[in-house]
């Protein structure tokens, strides 16, 4: 990873735990069974790659930016995304463990996030509009000021989501899911 553009690259198993890897561009790039974590990825350009089996736990991204770039059956707990560049900012989940990640503040319309652990995850301020949560875990997750206008949550679960501080016009929930918008009322639905 010495130089500064890889293009139309595989890098597999490779293991950077701990190191800076800074100011580099990524572009049609795959990672397999990589380790990356607790290293300081800041200030890289990824461009239509993807990460599989990879671990990204604790991983710094300030000022990186993600522009279309797939995520499968990664570990990506604690990662800062809201400190990733906005520009062109595109990003797909399948099953990941997002765990303690933030969000906060990004514009991620039509993301799509399948069979993730989003565990006490920062959506503050997130534009999430027209995003697809399939079968995501989103056990305090956190929803303040988070634009969910056509978001599909019909098969997330445990999420708790006040509907007073977070637009969501024509939102998609089931049946099952509603206790989750009603939780601060403490009330029961049998």
């Amino acid at each position: 990873m010495e130089n500064l553009l890889h293009t139309h690259k595989t890098f597999e198993k490779v293991s950077f735990i701990d190191k800076k890897v800074n100011n580099r561009e990524f572009e049609d790039c795959v990672f397999k069974n990589c380790d990356f974590s607790n290293s300081d990825f800041s200030n890289n350009t990824f461009m239509d790659c993807e990460f599989i089996d990879c671990n990204l736990s604790m991983m710094q991204l300030t000022g990186t930016s993600l522009k279309t770039v797939d995520f499968k059956n990664c570990k990506l707990l604690g990662i800062q995304f809201h400190s990733c560049t906005d520009f062109l900012f595109s990003v797909s989940f399948q099953d990941c463990v997002l765990d303690y990640s933030s969000f906060a503040n990004k514009k991620m319309p039509k993301t799509k996030l399948n069979s993730c652990s989003m565990k006490e995850v920062s959506f503050i301020g997130t534009n999430l509009t027209n995003s697809i949560f399939e079968n995501c875990n989103l056990e305090n997750a956190i929803f303040n000021d988070t634009q969910l206008a056509g978001v599909d949550f019909r098969t997330a679960y445990n999420y708790k989501i006040d509907p007073e501080f977070n637009p969501m016009k024509k939102a998609k929930f089931s049946t099952k899911g509603i206790v989750g918008l009603l939780d601060k009322y403490d009330i029961k639905i049998e």
